[in-house]
């Protein structure tokens, strides 16, 4: 049996599909983790780069990448709930990655939350420093480099 197709695409903010993104960020982050709106959305939409995965015909993953001298930091990393465990994060991030290089970052960081950090180290990433409270869900700072 074949895996469905699932596309990745940047995509512009406030595009359509950014939108949808932005949707499922609430979705995931509002709605099942219960992280204040106020939090979920911040200025740093608007420089970032957005990533969409999109699986028959909806939009189920999706990250952002902002770009600091010292390195790209991904974030808001989120799978829709009817797609978890087929492996679509992995290549969400893959992809994140790949993109950050493309952009001229290939050093990547990003903020894990606690329970994830298994996940985020099976792809190259390794954990470091304390952890500390984001949202009141613990987390742990990762980096590639």
């Amino acid at each position: 049996m074949s895996q469905p197709d699932f596309t990745l695409l940047a995509v512009p903010v406030f595009s359509p599909l950014c939108n949808l993104g932005f949707a499922l960020r609430r979705e995931v982050f509002v709605v099942e983790q219960g992280v204040p709106q106020e939090l979920e959305h911040d200025a740093d939409d608007m420089t970032a780069i957005h990533i969409v995965g999109i699986m028959d015909g909806a939009v189920v993953a999706v990250a952002r990448i902002l770009f600091k001298p010292e390195h790209a930091k991904i974030g808001r990393v989120a799978i829709a709930k009817s797609h978890r465990g087929k492996k679509l994060g992995a290549r969400l991030i893959e992809f994140a990655v790949q993109v950050a290089g493309e952009n001229g970052q290939p050093r990547c960081y990003l903020e894990s939350q606690a329970d994830k950090t298994g996940f985020y180290a099976g792809l190259g990433f390794v954990a470091y420093g304390d952890e500390f409270m984001d949202a009141g869900i613990p987390h742990l700072r990762m980096k590639n480099y």
